[in-house]
């Protein structure tokens, strides 16, 4: 079946409850990029320096990370629509209290408190859409990877055109629209079947003991450090007001989108996923480079241009993945994500640091280097994470109704 057809079961034709919970995905993923055009804004409001401002990020992903462990734990138990539910209740509360922040240490301990919502909400979603679409996971799975795409785009637009009055009022937004995807949630989406099996904090762990996973997880760690030097140290290298840092990061968004649902899938048909993965994380690293030695023009172009690499590479990762080892997919997934957003936490706390003990250049240059371990790891151990190449269809979706963080 064509998950772009409008009949029954088609993209278009799912129940209300599945929009309400993509709409819902939308926002959530608009909170990773939402602070990037105001990541200025913020130093100057709070006097505070860009090493301390990238905490941001370090904060949320932090406790993105350790929350893997206890995503499926905690939906296995009660249920996927109340666990949307808290992670929702925790961003709207977390979000507005971030647009409160009278210092940079206030602001980055609520972004904590939002990264463990959004983990909550974001990991449990996908099971959630899987469980109430019609039409199969197909369709499903589109619009998850939509709203992925779509949230990450639009996040540093809405930055940008409330952050332009003043950095507090993006969170307020974020607040507001969360409470409404809250509403919608509350009253359109029946509680999921609960899993035969209750996942344990430690199963995620012990999935990591597959020599194909934990390959997968460890090249995605290296190349998460990458994508978010590009996410989080750029605003500052571009120096831009919030509505071009803004458009900049939306047109990075668009590319990530496009590529992460339209042309990946293309690419691995042809030419498989290992060999795509690799050659997208060599480019990705020329990429930065240039972004790192160009001039401001090059700078963008090159911002703009990653997210088309970022887009294939988050794609055949999760797939990779969810497909290369035995374990319940989102036991797997759970692992997988646990490793590789401690990376994502790293790099915008080191990306400025490095700046302050070297120059502006080295940090992009350790990013490329990240990009190219990551590509060295596929290549090495790709007879590890070939059984991904076996499986007749990319395992995308969920087993026993617990979650998989897909992106």
């Amino acid at each position: 079946m064509d998950p772009f057809d409008a009949g029954p079961g088609g993209l278009l034709k799912q129940a209300k409850s599945v929009w309400a919970t993509a709409g819902a995905s939308v926002v959530a993923f608009m909170g990773i990029g939402l602070v990037d055009p105001i990541l200025p804004s913020i130093a100057q409001g709070l006097h505070a320096t860009a090493s301390q401002v990238s905490l941001l990020f370090t904060s949320y992903f932090l406790i993105t990370a350790v929350a893997m462990l206890v995503t499926g734990f905690v939906s296995s138990r009660i249920g996927g629509r109340k666990t949307l539910l808290l992670g929702l209740a925790f961003v709207v509360v977390f979000a507005g209290l971030s647009g409160t922040s009278g210092s940079v240490g206030e602001l980055v301990g609520f972004r904590a408190g939002w990264g463990l919502g959004n983990a909550l909400f974001v990991s449990t979603a996908l099971a959630v859409i899987v469980g109430a679409a019609a039409g199969g996971s197909a369709a499903a799975i589109l619009l998850y990877e939509s709203a992925l795409g779509l949230g990450m785009a639009c996040g540093p637009l809405l930055g940008a055109l409330l952050g332009d009055a003043s950095w507090r009022y993006p969170f307020f937004g974020t607040a507001f629209l969360m409470a409404v995807g809250f509403l919608c949630i509350a009253v359109f989406l029946k509680e999921q079947p609960r899993p035969a099996r209750k996942t344990s904090l430690l199963d995620p762990v012990k999935a990591l003991g597959h020599g194909g996973l934990a390959s997968a997880a460890v090249s995605a760690f290296f190349y998460n450090y990458t994508f978010f030097t590009v996410l989080a140290f750029t605003p500052f290298v571009l120096n831009m007001s919030p509505y071009r840092s803004g458009a900049v990061f939306f047109a990075w968004g668009v590319l990530l989108a496009v590529f992460s649902v339209l042309v990946a899938p293309r690419l691995q048909k042809r030419f498989g996923s290992l060999k795509v993965l690799g050659g997208s994380l060599v480019l990705l690293a020329a990429d930065v480079l240039v972004l790192g030695y160009g001039d401001h023009t090059t700078a963008v172009v090159c911002t703009i241009l990653s997210g088309a690499f970022i887009g294939v590479n988050n794609t055949v990762y999760t797939e990779l993945a969810l497909g290369v080892s035995d374990a319940p997919r989102p036991v797997a997934s759970a692992g997988y994500n646990f490793v590789r957003w401690f990376a994502a936490a790293a790099a915008p706390y080191f990306a400025p640091k490095i700046e302050e003990w070297t120059d502006l250049h080295i940090p992009f240059v350790v990013a490329a280097v990240t990009a190219v371990v990551g590509a060295l790891v596929v290549v090495v151990r790709r007879k590890a994470l070939t059984h991904e190449a076996e499986e007749p269809e990319p395992k995308h979706a969920t087993e026993d109704g617990v979650a998989v963080f897909a992106n």
